[in-house]
Order: C-alpha cells, then structure tokens, then sequence
C-alpha cells in the first residue's frame, strides 16, 4: 500500500494558505493519489461545533485550548488517521502548530500546558508509545501583519481572531517561528508576500524536494 502522506498548511489569516491548498490537492490526484481535504478546527460534525464555539465566544485562554484540542482528538482519530491508514494524502489547513501560535504566541499562554494537551491528544493507536501524530511536511505562509491586514479590508465580517489588533498577530508570527526552530525538518517557510506565482512555485519546490511530486 502506498504510505499516507500528512501535510499541515499554516499562517495568519490573508497568508494566502487556504488559496494554495486545492493546487496540491489537484497536484497529487494528478499523480493518481488519494486526497483527504480538511480543516482546523472542524473537520468532524463535532469538531465544527467546537470551531464555531471558539471563534466566536468569549472566553479565556485555557478553554479555548481545550476546545482547540478536543476538536483536534475527535478529528484525528475519525477523518486523519483512518485517511493515512489508506495511503490518501491529508491536506489540513491548520493542525497544531496554530494553537501554539494563536493561544500560545497570541494569547500568551503556557507553552508547557499545551505540550502537555498536545502528548495526550495526539498520541494514537497508530503510532508506538510515546511518538506523537504530527504531519510530515507543515508549510508556513510567513506574511507581515499588516499585509495581511490590507489583504483581508471588507473582504468579510472578522471572527474574534481576525479582529484581533496587529501587535497580536506579530505575536502569533512570533509563536509560528517559535514552532519552526523547535523542529526545523518539518517546516517549509513559503515567503508569502511574493506574487501568487512565485509562491506556487515555492510551494512545489518544497514538495518536489521531499521527492513526493515531479
């Protein structure tokens, strides 16, 4: 059977991440392979419930990452690892490392109480004791706030996360970098403040060269 592939899309909303996500998708059917799209949070009916309690309601740091990863347990365990155990390739847009960059980076909370959700909720029957469901390439679309600021004006009313001041999202781009040099191999930066083009081909050359596309 072939391997399933498990590849995590990332970055501050306007990064233009969602845009790129159906190109691999459409890539990889190309060459025949099985392709699971899904999101974070949501994914699952359950998971969407918990989703639109978390960018909507108020609340404090700890609940919302609760929410966070109660939502990402009930889609792993039904949508992502069933995919990879079929050999599909999982497009997420978003997994962990945007917990840690919103609650985290954002929110300032502890990074020790989310490592310690992340061990529990992401440890599968999958997997050996102690390993963790992680994806195997996790591309981060690095754009300025304020970029992305000016990409997203009317283009849709903000949830609570995307009305958030610029010095918040300075902080999540912190927490994303924070993420990347705590595991550097499975990061690919997509500078996304280039022309679509250019970052389409940024985006393959990153997946060409884990030799999983042409």
């Amino acid at each position: 059977m072939t391997k399933g592939l498990f590849i995590s899309f990332e970055g501050i909303d306007g990064a233009g991440k969602s845009t790129h996500v159906q190109g691999v998708a459409d890539a990889f059917r190309a060459k025949g392979r099985a392709v699971t799209l899904t999101r974070e949070p949501g994914g699952t009916p359950l998971a969407e419930q918990l989703r639109t309690l978390a960018l909507n309601e108020p609340m404090d740091a700890l609940t919302e990452a609760l929410l966070m990863f109660a939502a990402r347990r009930d889609h792993l365990l039904l949508v992502i690892e069933p995919a990879l155990g079929r050999g599909d390739v999982v497009l997420c847009d978003r997994f962990t490392d945007a917990t840690f960059a919103y609650q985290g980076g954002g929110r300032g909370f502890d990074r020790q109480v989310l490592s310690g959700l992340e061990h529990w909720v992401q440890s599968v029957p999958a997997l050996p004791a102690g390993s963790l469901r992680q994806p195997d390439l996790t591309l981060w679309f690095d754009l300025a706030p304020e970029i992305a600021a000016q990409r997203l004006a009317g283009a849709r009313v903000p949830d609570k996360f995307e009305s958030q001041p610029v010095e918040f999202f300075r902080r999540v781009v912190a927490g994303y970098a924070e993420r990347m040099a705590a595991d550097p191999s499975r990061f690919a930066r997509i500078k996304a403040d280039q022309p679509r083009d250019a970052v389409w081909n940024d985006v393959l050359a990153a997946l060409s060269g884990r030799g999983w596309l042409p």
